[in-house]
């Protein structure tokens, strides 16, 4: 180790109730009120701190919220301006250092070190710079960890939200893992926490005072690996390559009220088919097997999910291809006596889309079709936005909303967008986020 690793130059910066801050950013009327997105699911998706202080969770029933917090403000999320939110909070992370990992939507890693000369300031205000840039930009504030390496960095973040700024330097850390129970450690689980706590082991501190050979015969490698980093090492470095292939792509749609309308419940059924191979194929990707999935909204009010699952002849990207094997399975399982709530669609084996090898009987001009055709296709959704083009047995989910009660209202953007409004123009995002857009 080198004496420059004792110096904190890894950050954590972390949004503070990222979605419904957003929602505050450019509502200015909701700032300093308790705002939950989750409208159309029906259950809390965020919830802004203000919300929090009622016991407010992610998860909770919108039905239970209104008597937790019979002030609150519900709205329905709205996905694409928090994509372009997390954007931008990105590129100006970027502004100072160009490593960085996009951890998720509203979390980043970073690496400053090296920048102390180059940017004239300690590592400690190069970190506080950052922060304040955010903070001022976007409307929104950021907790930010400071410290040896990842593990530490995310003990810092989420150490005194909303609006932290913590600096974990290699003499501070013991004041830090005394205080912190070992199942909040970032990479330990429930299972892991009690398998710990059984040894006596209860804050992060008791577990770095345990010998590396203790932890290396007891548990696995991951838990190895954040023990080290707990005692200040580098074990995990800053993954600039933001993508990772996913194991499986799911898409999933809660429909209000309940239907057992059989051409409505497999539109829906297709558009989620589509929905999960337009995301295949944008990471150049090909499923083998399907899964369909029906909730049933059985008559004591209770909710019920089955599955059943296909397998094609080889892999796909093409949702016209896997509705056939669809139209099948929905065959099987629908039940018009039943009253269905939801449907999803989940593509698995994947493999990359260049790797498919067709079969000795297919017509490969028809596969070169497919390919130019959705190629088009997707072309078309990245200029007039996605299902410009879709299949037309999902029409009927396409043409109606999925919700026709109260659950049915809709986000800001796609509302301006319904009423051809240039829907970034009007939105009351800062200036230099809009300079972005």
């Amino acid at each position: 180790m080198s004496f420059a690793d004792f110096y904190p130059s890894i950050i954590h910066v972390d949004a503070d109730a990222f979605f419904a801050s957003c929602e505050q950013a450019i509502h200015p009327e909701y700032r300093g009120k308790p705002v939950i997105t989750g409208k159309e699911r029906g259950i809390v998706a965020a919830a802004s701190y203000e919300a929090k202080k009622f016991g407010v969770k992610r998860g909770v029933p919108l039905r239970d919220v209104i008597k937790m917090c019979p002030g609150a403000i519900i709205v329905p999320s709205d996905y694409e301006t928090y994509s372009l939110f997390s954007k931008r909070m990105f590129e100006i992370i970027r502004r100072f250092t160009p490593v960085v990992e996009e951890y998720s939507i509203d979390e980043a890693f970073a690496d400053i070190s090296g920048l102390r000369r180059p940017l004239n300031m300690s590592y400690k205000d190069i970190a506080f710079k950052i922060k304040q840039e955010i903070d001022k930009s976007l409307g929104i504030t950021v907790s930010v960890g400071l410290s040896l390496n990842k593990v530490l960095a995310k003990v810092g973040s989420k150490w005194d939200k909303p609006s932290g700024f913590t600096v974990i330097s290699h003499s501070t850390i013991p004041d830090y893992l005394q205080k912190l129970p070992v199942g909040d450690v970032w990479g330990i689980g429930p299972n892991t926490a009690a398998f710990l706590n059984k040894h006596g082991i209860k804050s992060a501190y008791d577990f770095v005072k345990k010998s590396e050979s203790w932890v290396q015969y007891n548990l696995s490698k991951p838990q190895l690996e954040i023990y080290l980093e707990l005692k200040g090492k580098k074990i995990y470095s800053i993954n600039e390559d933001n993508y990772s292939a996913p194991c499986s792509i799911s898409k999933t749609k809660t429909f209000t009220p309940p239907s057992r309308d059989k051409f409505f419940v497999y539109a829906q059924l297709i558009k989620n088919l589509e929905n999960a191979f337009i995301k295949c194929r944008r990471h150049h990707l090909a499923a083998k097997k399907i899964v369909i999935l029906l909730k049933k909204h059985d008559f004591n009010g209770h909710f019920k999910t089955f599955g059943m699952e296909g397998i094609f002849n080889r892999p796909t990207c093409f949702p016209n291809e896997a509705a056939k094997i669809v139209r099948v399975l929905f065959d099987k399982m629908f039940k018009s006596a039943f009253l269905y709530r939801a449907t999803g669609i989940i593509l698995s084996d994947l493999t990359e889309d260049s790797a498919i090898q067709m079969d000795l009987f297919e017509n490969p001009l028809q596969i070169d079709k497919m390919q130019s055709l959705y190629g088009c296709m997707d072309k078309l959704a990245s200029r007039f936005g996605k299902h410009t083009v879709f299949i037309g047995s999902s029409f009927p989910a396409h043409s109606s909303l999925a919700h026709k009660t109260y659950r049915g209202e809709l986000p800001i953007t796609q509302q301006l967008r319904k009423n051809n409004v240039n829907k970034r123009k009007f939105l009351s995002i800062p200036l230099l986020f809009q300079l972005f857009i």
